[in-house]
């Protein structure tokens, strides 16, 4: 275990990741039901695509000896279509019209657009220099050859892969099982939405907010409400999300100050550190496991869980789920807003990305950037990451910006 000392970003971040091993088994899903799903293994071309040579365009086919030594008159013997291979076979001064996917006639190696060329009767005549020899032919095989990797194990399925399988003829895939992760939040203040607030209490947003992240991870929710802080009804609900699921998230719980009852019910059922991140917001974090299970102490402030969700629990839940890493890229955009910051922390600061007049990325602040200030990441399209040792940013200086698209 680990004690309160002050840990980088970083250090956590691959701590995190190094602990966790892939779920094991295999589904087979229809091909359209497995959008989002996790490949269980390699997916194999059980074909060459294309098929055969084919043309790229609408035009004629040719010999490309042809034009390169100066023929520029043909005489056009016939038509090729896309799924109506021929049996023409052109000869020197000759050329076939052909439509984009048709099949190359044979001893055709060049395909000249339709457009460049003048038809007259039975004859075309094609400009100088009008195509290259070999150009605008598709090659057999050129995209994938029979038996190579078109999609390799680990990827989730996006909607590109689903078409490329189906295209290659497939009808199903082999997929790990669906994650399951049962979060609950934790304190005597939290209540369920639709109930009435009594003294000193809050509503409990931070297991939608868990739910709506994972769900679009594509993983299985489960959702044990709120634990009141009672060490038996902690442990009760410990106990029953390890029986349950993969991994386990907590909100609330894991700040210096909290019930020792919190950590002690935790350390008991198994192997807890409790971290303070030099980052702003989300600086404590508990992860460990609970009962084998992993687990993820994430704090009570619904930006902190949030953020220590999107740089921690994201990339390691994938990684359990047996997904390839799927990294976030940063961009650069112009400040509009001035930050003050002082070195030492990662920050993560809610922020609206626009184009400006001269068709640069702008950022600016969404306005407050309190850990509790939800509304912040509700109406952010980005964040704003600043490393841990910068200082102050001004109006106009370049930062480095996270997308939420594809993101949340």
């Amino acid at each position: 275990m680990t004690g309160q000392t002050e840990r980088s970003v970083a250090q956590v971040q691959a701590e995190v990741l190094a602990a966790m091993r892939p779920i094991e088994g295999q589904v087979r899903v229809a091909l359209h039901e497995a959008l989002g799903r996790v490949l269980a293994c390699d997916m194999v071309s059980p074909i060459d695509v294309p098929a055969h040579d084919n043309s790229a365009m609408d035009g004629y086919a040719l010999k490309g000896a042809s034009l390169a030594a100066g023929q520029q008159r043909f005489r056009v013997i016939g038509t090729v279509l896309a799924g109506r291979p021929g049996s023409l076979v052109p000869g020197p001064d000759e050329a076939v019209r052909i439509t984009t996917g048709a099949v190359m006639p044979e001893g055709c190696d060049t395909v000249v657009v339709q457009e460049v060329c003048r038809l007259e009767g039975d004859s075309v005549t094609v400009p100088p220099d009008a195509a290259r020899p070999g150009e605008n032919r598709r090659l057999r095989g050129e995209d994938l050859r029979q038996g190579q990797v078109a999609v390799a194990a680990g990827r989730s399925l996006r909607p590109a892969d689903l078409g490329l399988l189906a295209s290659l003829g497939i009808d199903h895939a082999l997929v790990r099982p669906r994650l399951r992760v049962a979060i609950f939040s934790t304190g005597d203040e939290v209540q369920a939405p639709g109930q009435p607030l009594g003294p000193g209490q809050i509503y409990d947003s931070n297991r939608y907010t868990l739910t709506g992240m994972l769900t679009r991870l594509g993983f299985e929710v489960i959702d044990l409400g709120v634990v009141r802080d009672s060490p038996a009804e902690l442990e009760q609900s410990m106990r029953k999300a390890a029986s349950l699921a993969d991994a386990i998230i907590s909100s609330g719980g894991v700040s210096v100050g909290e019930a020792d009852y919190t950590k002690d019910v935790m350390r008991a059922l198994g192997e807890v550190n409790f971290w303070r991140i030099a980052m702003r917001p989300g600086r404590p974090m508990a992860f460990g496991t609970v009962l084998d299970t992993p687990y993820f102490g994430l704090p009570g402030n619904p930006v902190a869980v949030m953020i220590t969700f999107y740089f921690f629990a994201r990339q390691a839940l994938l990684r359990l789920a047996g997904a390839l890493p799927l990294e976030a890229p940063l961009f650069a955009a112009r400040l509009l807003t001035p930050i003050r910051k002082k070195p030492g922390r990662v920050e993560y600061q809610r922020a609206i990305v626009s184009r400006g007049a001269d068709g640069a990325l702008e950022v600016s602040l969404t306005g407050q950037q309190g850990s509790g200030v939800l509304r912040s990441m509700s109406e952010a399209n980005a964040i704003i990451v600043m490393a841990a040792e910068q200082g102050s940013a001004q109006v106009g200086q370049s930062v480095q910006c996270l997308a939420f698209e594809g993101l949340v």
